[in-house]
């Protein structure tokens, strides 16, 4: 008996010695300090609860944890704590209480903040320290009836002007379009809504659902649609229907709609991925970014950094004391060598069509106008793009957010003219020899089994350079291919740019003479001289290429952004030499000129423009006997001042029911 009470003792005694090493253990680990710290730690957890769990009772008492978690939820996060960390700079203990005093570092959405403070600790009943908590601990200046206020000082993005400081992209006021729910009329709201739904391209189901939000008032303002400021025929036409109400906003807005669509682009909210990369830069979650165009290739510039401000409003609402503040930081402003007037004609003239359309000036390299369609307006992107609008480019077979002058195609015999001066710069021949009439059908040898090169029309002279460009002869072009050979034309089109990337801009698409590094056969080759085969050429580069017969054999490197004192630049000097250069010109001022060229419809009187047309057939297979085709029209004005000089590439798809390469001039007469 004695020993079974010996051993409940002992077991006792152990069970009272581990109780006794535990509580020793927490207290020992329930340290001010290290109570401060877990405290501080939950801030950037978000952990409201674990804070709260560490405050004493008559903290608890005095303050309700919803309370406490909402305090500090719409202080830490409004201010966008990242990064706190405390430094204790020593601790005082006193019977059961014990003051710490540190000091606390953060970033915030306006900067660092750092500041001094105290807190006090009293153990519990169970001799555990717990934090006696009073708004004081978030700031030291910050009483229990005061607030902490962020205000945001409102950066302004870069606005893009063109050549003639005409704006065509600023932060600008627009208009937004929306109903006041108790100033509608009862007795026509179904009529009324169909009616604003016809009006602003806006489904009925979207105006109801907009109307029947949760947060929705009588007085509630319901926004529908932003437009640009100047949509007054239509701004007035809404404001004929009871309980419409307009008012100005801020946003990103592109006066010229979609003749600068895709140029220009749009901005809109970052995205996660992109704020990961960027967040080091300035960004925030609610920044802008362009996403396309121009907006994207000029971001770093344009951005704006909004600046911001955190202070502690007293109970009157006056501002005690500035915590933090970083400026507003504007975008940078950038004016481009576009000229908005001829970008808007060019876009009229073309926007019915798929087309790319590159104006520039063939001595300087300045851009003037670069035109895709059918495009985009980026107002639908920065003022809201509705269901209905974002399908209708999405499911638009014509596709119009595709860029065709950042494209390449087949560029048909648009590209006779540098085969022919390819061909007299290697001296394969000459500008006058003949090459000898082959009629409308033409073979190299009986090698070439049932293929042919044709040309749609015969010529009583000379089959020579000028005839032939003046006539558009395949055959010419295919028998100067063929003299030039292979490895002399592969040599001479990597020189003027071709399997190479473009510097510019915005990303070109490289132009290539073959989808393999040479030709694969001679019939290849005789079809890459009148640019069928596997050619395809960007218009952009096309139009680098063009501008050498101009610039005495040198060949411009294109640019877009205004500068007054630019000097040119050659992408390649002597691509042909300067009697080459103007042997072409010569001839295409003749494509113009003489009655049969293929370009005649373009002579203005009092004018001088060289020219060649170009329609490429482009198959799905061998076995396709319809196709399509695509139309080209290069030209450039002779004889007017640098000043004045013009250069126009242009392009248009599907023109096989349309008169080929011919339907590109009217067009392209009223350019000039």
């Amino acid at each position: 008996m004695k020993k079974k009470i010996c051993i409940i003792c002992i077991i006792l005694i152990l069970i009272i010695g581990t109780i006794a090493f535990i509580i020793y253990q927490n207290q020992s680990k329930n340290t001010p300090e290290e109570v401060l710290q877990t405290y501080m730690s939950y801030i950037e957890q978000k952990n409201y609860s674990g804070m709260y769990s560490l405050l004493n009772a008559e903290t608890k008492e005095r303050v309700t944890e919803e309370d406490f978690t909402t305090r500090n939820k719409n202080i830490y996060e409004g201010i966008e704590v990242q990064n706190l960390n405390i430094n204790i700079i020593k601790t005082d203990k006193k019977d059961n209480n014990a003051e710490i005093v540190y000091s606390t570092k953060m970033d915030t959405i306006a900067g660092k903040i750092t500041f001094p403070n105290t807190a006090i600790l009293t153990k519990n009943e169970d001799k555990m320290y717990e934090l006696s908590w009073n708004s004081t601990m978030i700031f030291p200046e910050l009483k229990d009836e005061y607030k902490v206020r962020v205000s945001t000082l409102t950066a302004k993005r870069g606005t893009i002007y063109d050549r003639n400081d005409i704006v065509v992209a600023e932060d600008g006021i627009a208009s937004q379009i929306g109903f006041v729910p108790g100033k509608m009329n009862a007795d026509t709201k179904n009529a009324d809504i169909e009616k604003i739904s016809n009006l602003l391209g806006i489904s009925v189901d979207t105006i109801n659902s907009a109307l029947s939000a949760s947060y929705v008032k009588d007085d509630t303002f319901v926004p529908l649609k932003t437009v640009l400021k100047t949509k007054q025929e239509l701004k007035n036409a809404t404001l004929e229907v009871k309980g419409i109400k307009i008012i100005d906003v801020t946003e990103r807005v592109y006066p010229y709609e979609e003749a600068t669509g895709a140029l220009l682009g749009y901005i809109q909210t970052i995205g996660e991925e992109e704020l990961k990369q960027k967040q080091a830069e300035g960004y925030t979650a609610s920044s802008k970014i362009g996403k396309e165009g121009l907006e994207r290739a000029f971001e770093s510039r344009l951005h704006a950094q909004n600046g911001a401000e955190i202070y502690i409003e007293d109970e009157n609402g006056n501002k005690s004391k500035t915590l933090a503040k970083v400026d507003a930081k504007n975008g940078e402003n950038v004016k481009l060598t576009i000229d908005v007037l001829k970008q808007q004609n060019a876009y009229n003239q073309f926007k019915e069509d798929k087309s790319a359309c590159v104006m520039m000036n063939p001595y300087t390299g300045e851009i003037l106008a670069l035109v895709t369609t059918p495009t985009y307006n980026s107002n639908d992107f920065t003022l809201g793009m509705t269901n209905e609008k974002w399908q209708s480019l999405t499911q638009d077979s014509a596709n119009p957010l595709y860029n065709r002058y950042l494209a390449s195609y087949a560029p048909g015999s648009s590209f006779k003219p540098i085969v022919g001066a390819i061909g007299l710069n290697t001296g394969s021949f000459t500008a006058d020899e003949d090459f000898g009439a082959s009629g409308t059908r033409w073979q190299n040898s009986n090698s070439w089994g049932d293929f042919y090169i044709t040309t749609l029309t015969t010529y009583s002279g000379k089959a020579n350079l000028q005839n032939a460009l003046i006539y558009s002869d395949n055959i010419y072009f295919a028998k100067a291919a063929l003299k030039i050979g292979a490895e002399n034309m592969k040599t001479n089109l990597q020189k003027l740019g071709f399997a190479k990337e473009i510097e510019f801009v915005q990303s070109i698409t490289k132009s290539t003479y073959s989808n393999t590094d040479g030709f694969v056969n001679e019939t290849a080759l005789a079809n890459t001289g009148y640019g069928q085969a596997e050619v395809l050429v960007n218009p952009i580069h096309a139009g680098m290429m063009y501008s050498s017969f101009v610039n005495d054999g040198n060949m411009i490197m294109p640019y877009i952004e205004y500068n007054k004192n630019a000097q040119k630049v050659y992408y390649e000097e002597g691509v042909f030499s300067k009697e080459v250069a103007n042997t072409i010109k010569q001839d295409l001022i003749q494509v113009v000129e003489n009655s049969d060229g293929t370009a005649h419809g373009l002579k203005i009187n009092g004018k001088t423009i060289a020219a060649k047309t170009g329609t490429a057939e482009v198959k799905a297979s061998k076995d396709d006997t319809e196709g399509r085709e695509i139309g080209w029209l290069n030209s450039f004005n002779v004889g007017e001042s640098e000043e004045n000089s013009l250069l126009i590439i242009s392009m248009v798809e599907d023109v096989q029911s349309k008169g080929g390469s011919h339907y590109l001039i009217p067009k392209v007469k009223n350019l000039y």
